[in-house]
């Protein structure tokens, strides 16, 4: 493969990646592929000799690292909100992100009756998640939906959410929290979160 060749590679492969950046839903997903296709269009740019390219895709990088500084090293502040059984919000909420509820969760049913914990998670102050579990046994808390919403994907809010409740787990007797999941991104976020992996697709956290 010859340079021009070369560079064209890159060229095409940049854009491709830029696509792929525009369909994320995660913002933070969103900054980091668009980062790398701007990078390479950048050096594209500069070294076929196009500089308004390579100029405009390096100022896209500094936007990019700009705001992932921004992500990575802002304040949030982390709050739970208990929600009851017919909470009129919860209804709508669960209705909304239904479908993407499904990618993470499939065939999960909101049955108010048995939950034992339920709570939206407040990320400055906007609803950032909601975590629902009931109890299974007497030292077991049963994870029956832990959903973060798109634009919060970046892994804080399940650390929020387990390290918050762990201390009045404990208090009350609980010695375990597991999980259910055969979904690849959502496993991924369970281990993150402290799980490890119990039998099949079961996932336990030892408080």
């Amino acid at each position: 493969m010859n340079s021009i060749n070369l560079l064209q590679f890159i060229g095409y492969t940049a854009s491709i990646i830029i696509a792929i950046s525009m369909t994320q839903n995660s913002i933070v997903k969103f900054r980091w592929i668009n980062l790398l296709g701007a990078t390479m269009f950048s050096t594209y740019g500069f070294v076929f000799g196009a500089y308004p390219v390579g100029i405009l895709n390096g100022f896209i990088m500094l936007v990019d690292l700009y705001y992932l500084k921004k992500i990575y090293f802002k304040k949030d502040i982390f709050d739970t909100l208990e929600i009851r059984k017919d909470n009129k919000y919860l209804l709508k909420f669960l209705e909304f992100h239904q479908h993407e509820i499904e990618k993470s969760f499939p065939g999960f049913e909101y049955k108010p009756d048995i939950n034992t914990i339920s709570f939206f998670v407040l990320r400055n102050m906007a609803v950032a998640g909601i975590f629902l579990a009931h109890m299974e046994g007497n030292h077991t808390l049963k994870v029956g939906l832990d959903y973060v919403v798109p634009e919060y994907r970046d892994f804080k809010n399940g650390k929020f959410v387990y390290q918050s409740i762990q201390k009045s787990l404990s208090e009350k007797g609980i010695t375990h929290i597991i999980a259910q999941s055969n979904v690849k991104t959502h496993i991924r976020y369970l281990l993150k979160c402290g799980f490890s992996k119990s039998a099949n697709i079961e996932y336990i956290k030892k408080l």
